[in-house]
């Protein structure tokens, strides 16, 4: 039978955390440009600025429409990264993760971009066209060395779930310690440049060159949903970081020490996913941006090189 009160009790938990993600999103949104700002010696709009762009948006009217797909690329969009976001491990809770889920969640990473590219697509727009060409480009680069990781990874802990290897790095047992890991860390935080869309690889917007790319023809309600695309995509994709090298931010037993342990992971949960977007915005600061054959040539020669040597060392160590 089922118990109706336990599945209204998840839905809501899994509700409040997505509300949250989106929250902590647009919070990450004002904090870049902030510190990007400091860092340029400006001062840069307050860090609260994500907040007022998102309600600013959504409260204009749309007046342009490119047809169906183009409206729909947004939402498309958000409910991707959304069903992303539930299949993480979000300080150790596991919403919708289950055995195999890292494959799914490595497909699932795909929609909400190729989303985006269907809408740029129908603008019939150019410069969206060339940033489309170039995003599609970025991902098949980037994304070789990371699953390359990722499998080296699931060999060593002899498991397909991302919440297996989270609880496999419990009592702080993070793979961030360990050094043919610690390797990997570096070969995937290049790859979470790239998906972050930062510098040196923000190709695709290339706001000097093709007018932000993918978004040229996007405003109002279609920007505001794009932006939350982007602000839940970096909550997103630095929450696989942390999960993946860093336990997930789990430092308490919720079995020992109950709902403390809940709020102490999360808050390290937070303060981890903080400290590698920061990292990926000093890179961001201080580097210009690659030409896409540039970026493809450090992908392919250099980070996937590097991976597949990891990934070499692993099964060895597991042969022997």
């Amino acid at each position: 039978m089922v118990d109706f009160f336990a599945l209204g009790e998840q839905i809501l938990v899994m509700a409040f955390l997505v509300t949250l993600g989106y929250a902590i999103g647009m919070f990450f949104n004002g904090f870049a440009r902030k510190i990007t700002a400091r860092i340029h010696n400006r001062v840069g709009p307050p860090i609260y600025q994500g907040y007022i762009d998102v309600f600013k948006l959504f409260g204009k009217k749309t007046n342009i429409s490119h047809g169906w797909i183009f409206d729909l690329a947004a939402l498309f969009s958000i409910a991707g990264i959304t069903l992303v976001f539930l299949f993480l491990p979000v300080a150790g809770f596991s919403m919708l993760s289950t055995d195999g889920d890292l494959f799914l969640i490595l497909y699932l990473l795909a929609i909400p971009a190729l989303g985006f590219a269907l809408g740029a697509g129908a603008s019939g727009n150019p410069n969206a066209a060339v940033g489309i060409m170039r995003a599609l480009m970025t991902m098949l680069a980037y994304e070789l060395p990371l699953v390359m990781v990722i499998v080296a990874m699931m060999v060593h802990y002899n498991t397909t779930s991302l919440a297996g290897i989270v609880a496999a790095q419990s009592n702080m047992h993070w793979a961030i310690f360990l050094p043919v890991f610690l390797i990997g860390a570096i070969v995937a935080d290049m790859a979470l440049q790239g998906m972050l869309m930062e510098k040196p690889f923000d190709i695709p917007i290339a706001p000097h060159e093709i007018a932000t790319g993918p978004m040229v023809e996007f405003g109002g309600k279609h920007l505001g949903a794009l932006m939350l695309y982007k602000m839940m995509g970096i909550v997103v994709e630095t929450t696989l970081f942390v999960d993946l090298f860093l336990g997930g931010g789990v430092i308490l037993s919720v079995a020992q020490y109950g709902w403390l342990a809940y709020v102490v992971n999360f808050l390290v949960w937070f303060g981890l996913i903080t400290f590698v977007f920061f990292l990926a915005l000093l890179i961001n600061a201080v580097f210009p941006r690659f030409r896409i054959e540039q970026a493809l040539k450090f992908y392919w020669k250099y980070d996937a090189l590097v991976a597949l040597l990891i990934l070499i060392w692993i099964f060895v160590e597991v042969s022997t």
